[in-house]
């Protein structure tokens, strides 16, 4: 995966820095609706006179494709599609059709997290349903985030009462495989993690808009749950390390496929600089080839 192609991108479209407060200035500084080349875009949901879009970036004519779908951070608040155009420029490149989705927020849309969630079952509902369309293979199709997008998306094959009541259910809204990048993973305290002060103020329920643990993935983890991998910093103290070990551990209880990549003195926010945007996208790579959803890298 390192190659001079990916370089190439990262310097074009790199508007982060390693550290996690610098990176999240530079991702709200970005411009809101995202304008991004090349890719073909998809309302995928209108609520009221929002229209919620899905950005999709395919290699050349695919056919049973595998496919991800991102979800960015900015906690449930803020934040863009645009913060994954990198992944998914260069997962498209490797033969995946790679998307990364719009959903509301609290600043543009005056929602709480379970709204949020709502969209993201939506998103990936959607692009089920538009399998064939969008030449993906229904049963290969993770969902990936970072921070607030990495609790979206670890949520959708676990958490299922704040659907959209116009929602499709015969069509499944359970990713088959979740790649995770920072993730709030654990809002209520649970076995291996007590809420510390400072994290705990975070998650109170008037800003969930319901009861923390009924938002909170590891409290509904089961058995069967999709193959995961977690990119983490070992110094973030906006979603503790200890957090993502503790979900990795019930993960693991109940025989579940979970990868926990820890990176020494890295903070919140860490895999949007250059440096580790690159390393964390060649392990997901590795990954998505030990499902034998990509062959490997030559």
């Amino acid at each position: 995966m390192k190659s001079l192609a990916l370089m190439m991108t990262l310097l074009v479209l790199a508007q982060t820095t390693s550290n996690g407060q610098d990176a999240t200035k530079a991702r709200a500084a970005r411009s809101y609706p995202p304008q991004m080349q090349g890719c073909r875009v998809e309302t995928y949901k209108s609520v009221g006179d929002t229209k919620l879009n899905l950005y999709i970036f395919s290699p050349a004519a695919p056919k049973n494709a595998p496919a991800i779908v991102f979800f960015f951070g900015g906690g449930w608040k803020s934040g863009t599609p645009q913060q994954f155009e990198v992944q998914c420029r260069e997962l498209s490149k490797r033969g995946m059709v790679a998307i990364t989705a719009d959903y509301r927020v609290e600043s543009r849309h005056g929602v709480k997290p379970t709204q949020c969630l709502a969209d993201a079952r939506s998103a990936i509902r959607w692009v089920r349903a538009h399998a064939n369309q969008l030449g993906i293979d229904p049963q290969r199709i993770a969902a990936g985030g970072g921070s607030a997008g990495g609790h979206l998306a670890a949520s959708t094959p676990f958490i299922t009462e704040f659907d959209e009541p116009n929602d499709d259910k015969n069509v499944s809204a359970v990713p088959n495989a979740l790649v995770l990048f920072n993730p709030a993973l654990v809002l209520a305290p649970i076995e291996g993690f007590s809420l510390a002060e400072g994290f705990g103020t975070r998650v109170p329920e008037e800003r969930m808009g319901t009861k923390p643990e009924n938002l909170s993935p590891a409290h509904h983890i089961t058995r069967n749950g999709p193959p995961t991998i977690i990119f983490h910093g070992r110094e973030d103290t906006t979603v503790p390390f200890a957090s993502a070990e503790a979900f990795t551990a019930k993960m693991k209880s109940l025989g579940n496929r979970c990868e926990l990549r820890g990176f020494e003195g890295q903070k919140h926010g860490f895999f949007n600089g250059d440096e580790f945007k690159e390393k964390t996208l060649a392990e997901a790579d590795t990954f998505l080839v030990s499902l034998g959803w990509l062959k490997p890298a030559k």
